[in-house]
């Protein structure tokens, strides 16, 4: 694949969204946010289906979403500590909870995935505060079709407004995207408590 040619992204990007999408679920740090914006620079330089990106990277949110909460409300996060790189990813979902606080309410389903590692908080905080299946699945699918249109949106209007090739355009709009959420992360932290929010010990306590 040649990373520099708008064709090549074109044709692949569909292939990426999913995997990508679903892993940051779990794992943060994984880049969704610029290949879901990568996506909608794609669409603005007629290289990709916009509304295809948009569905394909909400559907994948909202899978990511409900396998965490499935894992917390069934108490099966246990499973993950028989690995070393569960552990880990254990230990780092505790840390999100903590950082990005202690609500579960349907508001912060919705909203937290706009802030760094609130995707993650939120639906590991419900699954333990045995929220509703239901409510979180209506939510947590609204919070993906807005996490969605907001990235795609964005890479197609740097997209087209600056007309730069579209690496160009997805660097600019993942710029953006990191300033918006790093403001509203720090002004939902500083209104949230940061205790976690979990009784479940732990993993390896």
């Amino acid at each position: 694949m040649d990373f520099g040619n708008a064709d090549s992204w074109g044709a692949a990007i569909y292939f990426w969204i999913i995997p990508v999408v679903l892993g940051d679920a779990i794992f943060p740090p994984i880049p969704s946010e610029m290949v879901v914006i990568t996506g909608g620079a794609l669409s603005a330089d007629g290289r990709a289906n916009v509304f295809l990106v948009g569905a394909l990277s909400a559907v994948a949110s909202w899978a990511g979403d409900m396998v965490v909460f499935q894992l917390f409300k069934r108490r099966l996060s246990h499973v993950l500590d028989r690995w070393r790189w569960g552990r880990k990813v254990h230990h780092g979902i505790h840390a999100a909870i903590a950082k990005a606080g202690r609500s579960s309410t349907y508001g912060a389903i919705i909203g937290a995935r706009f802030i760094p590692g609130g995707r993650l908080a939120t639906s590991a905080a419900s699954g333990i505060a045995d929220v509703s299946a239901r409510g979180f699945s209506l939510c947590a699918g609204l919070g993906a079709v807005l996490w969605a249109s907001w990235l795609v949106g964005l890479g197609y209007f740097t997209g087209s407004a600056t007309k730069l090739p579209f690496w160009a355009s997805s660097l600019i709009g993942v710029v953006l995207g990191l300033v918006i959420g790093a403001a509203v992360g720090i002004i939902v932290t500083r209104r949230r408590g940061t205790r976690s929010p979990v009784d479940e010990p732990a993993p390896g306590e």
